[in-house]
């Protein structure tokens, strides 16, 4: 099987869309219970209640966030590799008389599984049945469904669609749940913030290969992307407005002190800095217990004073609320020979 892993709106959209169609619609009887037979059979059913095309598409996005699962199998057993080969959804037929889009959706249907590929081609899918136009977005995304660290490239696959006159993004694979950082375990979890999220906020962990899919009159830049830190999903749900270092790569030596800033509405939650390569809840917890002396809280920004005191540390992970939002690079500077 091949793949891409999938850990990862118009110009100046309005947040108050999104908003807004997160309280009009939520998912009932009417559309969670729909029995599958095939895509245009499903589409038809899921928008038969709804008149307008916002509500037709958040009513297939939040069927498939309740009823499609995401495929760990292959990410367990390719552990020890870096490998992103593994994780496109292809289809059991290789008929070509249906459209390949198509022949993933009615194979992730009827195995209720799928990597992003596959959430992202059922939704296109089940959008084109309904009269409304959307597109498979591939691009690079930082955190994403393992948060595990792989190369810079594509890997992931996301959707835009056309409403009211025009497009918008939003990410059916991340709204539909998380998989653990230790067990490889997917946990159903809705996550609305990635349904018409706002181009500003969306650019944060999703990098498309076409530009005009960034949906920003002026979209960063492939170098300034790339140097900001990586990213996990809960960066996006902890509601963080901005954070200091800008860069992703820190240049220290031991006994430097470092200071990271977080700005965010979220509330005063635990915030901590773990400089071990493999992180749980023990590990968090810990590093928690010392965080007192080391965290201050002015508004809405929160700062956390490291000290590097290991010459082996490579990582610096930012926990927030004991999640883990944000990962450096740590360059420890060493002493040439004969220096004191």
């Amino acid at each position: 099987m091949k793949g891409l892993y999938c850990l990862l709106i118009v110009l100046l959209p309005l947040l108050t869309f999104a908003q807004q169609s997160a309280n009009f619609f939520s998912i009932d009887n009417r559309v969670s219970h729909i029995p599958v037979n095939s895509p245009d059979s499903l589409s038809r059913q899921l928008t038969a209640p709804y008149k307008t095309d916002l509500e037709k598409v958040r009513a297939i996005f939040r069927w498939i966030t309740e009823n499609i699962s995401y495929n760990v199998m292959p990410a367990r057993n390719a552990r020890r590799t870096a490998s992103t080969s593994y994780l496109l959804d292809d289809p059991n037929d290789t008929g070509a008389l249906k459209p390949l889009s198509e022949r993933v959706a009615i194979d992730v249907l009827e195995r209720r599984l799928a990597f992003c590929d596959g959430y992202a081609r059922l939704f296109k899918t089940l959008c084109e049945y309904a009269g409304i136009k959307s597109e498979v977005i591939t691009g690079y995304a930082s955190g994403g469904m393992g948060r595990r660290l792989f190369r810079f490239s594509s890997n992931h696959r996301w959707n835009a669609v056309y409403l009211d006159s025009s497009w918008h993004l939003l990410d059916v694979t991340w709204a539909s749940g998380y998989v653990t950082f230790n067990s490889d375990e997917f946990i159903k979890h809705y996550n609305d913030r990635y349904f018409l999220t706002p181009p500003g906020e969306f650019i944060r962990d999703h990098y498309p290969e076409e530009l005009q899919w960034t949906l920003l009159p002026e979209p960063p830049n492939l170098g300034e992307y790339r140097s900001t830190p990586y990213r996990m999903n809960s960066f996006v749900t902890k509601r963080i407005k901005s954070y200091k270092p800008e860069s992703g790569t820190i240049e220290a030596s031991v006994g430097d002190t470092l200071y990271f800033d977080l700005v965010t509405d979220y509330g005063e939650k635990p915030f901590v800095i773990v400089d071990t390569p493999y992180i749980d809840s023990a590990v968090i917890a810990e590093a928690g217990l010392v965080s007192r002396y080391h965290k201050t809280v002015s508004g809405d920004t929160i700062t956390y004073r490291y000290i590097v005191t290991s010459p082996t540390a490579q990582w610096l992970t930012v926990v927030f609320d004991e999640e883990m939002i944000m990962r450096y690079r740590l360059n420890i500077k060493r002493k040439e020979p004969g220096l004191n």
